[in-house]
């Protein structure tokens, strides 16, 4: 059997790094097969047809089957089979609550449980890493003035992963006491944070690695101690550079 596979990035990938592909790279070599389908799923973007181009203009690169899935235009009804047979499944950032919604309504969370019970390994970066989590911080919220007052907002997600998520955590100078606050209000539990260039791997619910793309990222365990928030540090391998 298997082992459930999910790969959270903070930031990168070929997204933000198309200049160094490490953090896509090592996603690829936990796959079940030696030249995997990957199918990049650009929900959180709106279907971005910048975002997919990149995606295919970097993983043309690497070995691999690259395919993408649009929600906005179905390429089959079997949705099932589709992200079934595909070895990664690797999700892009955006807007995550437009992710939730939209993959809420079409039933996707049913799917990639039953795709990853099944060996597909679930990526995904900033709103990709997000949704896989029970909760994450975030700035795709529901008001105007929610993004005019500068104050990000709690989130519910889809609970593949205990605890919550926040992404760039260095890289957004608001971020890390914006997580901080919601933590210690309790509108969030504790969880896991991560820098840009920065993955966690998950095996079977549990993190197993920390790997980045680049010093000095790293990852954090963000808890409540005593009251106040803590953060404990998870030291990163670096991965060797691989260039597109």
């Amino acid at each position: 059997m298997l082992p459930e596979q999910i790969i959270a990035m903070g930031g990168g990938g070929f997204s933000m790094e198309p200049e160094n592909l490490a953090l896509d790279r090592y996603v690829l070599s936990h796959a079940r097969a030696a030249d995997p389908k990957v199918c990049f799923v650009p929900t959180a973007s709106g279907d971005s047809e910048n975002y997919i181009r990149r995606f295919y203009d970097s993983f043309t690169s690497l070995p691999c089957r690259p395919r993408h899935l649009s929600l906005f235009n179905l390429p089959t009804r079997d949705l099932r089979s589709y992200l079934c047979e595909c070895d990664v499944i690797y999700v892009g950032g955006g807007n995550t609550r437009l992710l939730l919604l939209i993959w809420q309504e079409l039933g996707v969370p049913d799917l990639l449980r039953q795709a990853v019970r099944e060996g597909t390994i679930l990526a995904g970066v900033s709103a990709g890493a997000n949704c896989w989590f029970d909760a994450s911080v975030t700035d795709s919220m529901g008001s105007v003035q929610d993004a005019w007052d500068g104050r990000l907002g709690a989130v519910a997600g889809f609970g593949f992963l205990s605890g919550s998520f926040c992404p760039h955590y260095d890289g957004e100078k608001h971020r890390r006491p914006e997580y901080h606050r919601l933590i210690q209000e309790g509108a969030l539990p504790s969880g896991w944070a991560a820098d840009d260039g920065c993955a966690l791997h998950f095996v079977d619910r549990i993190l197993e690695k920390v790997v980045t793309s680049r010093p000095p990222a790293a990852a954090f365990r963000v808890e409540l101690r005593d009251g106040a928030v803590a953060e404990t540090p998870r030291e990163p391998r670096l991965l060797e550079p691989v260039r597109a």
